[in-house]
């Protein structure tokens, strides 16, 4: 089956597709990620941890959330913040080598 396309429809196609890919192309696609907004579901399965372990963690206000009519709602990017509070940094310093290695 062979389909033709008039040329408007030609370039239809090709403006949607260039605004499809114009954030990508720019470097806003990370702005873009950003702004993801996860319900209870999406978030658990994002960090791997089970929807009562959220509902813990935002009834105590652990853990960075909004409520829209009651129900939960998740930012990425202030996820992403809070998960970095945890960060350990590695220590691998001349001198703690030299310890381990006596």
């Amino acid at each position: 089956m062979k389909t033709e396309l008039e040329a408007q429809d030609i370039e239809a196609i090709a403006g949607r597709v260039k605004e499809l890919l114009k954030p990508m192309l720019s470097g806003n696609s990370r702005q873009v990620a950003d702004d993801i907004i996860f319900d209870v579901p999406a978030l658990s399965e994002y960090l791997r941890v089970s929807s009562k372990w959220i509902y813990e963690r935002t009834h105590l206000k652990e853990i960075p959330h909004l409520k829209v009519d009651g129900v939960l709602r998740f930012r990425k990017k202030d996820i992403d913040k809070w998960l970095n509070t945890y960060n350990v940094p590695a220590v691998n310093t001349p001198e703690r080598i030299l310890r381990a290695v006596k």
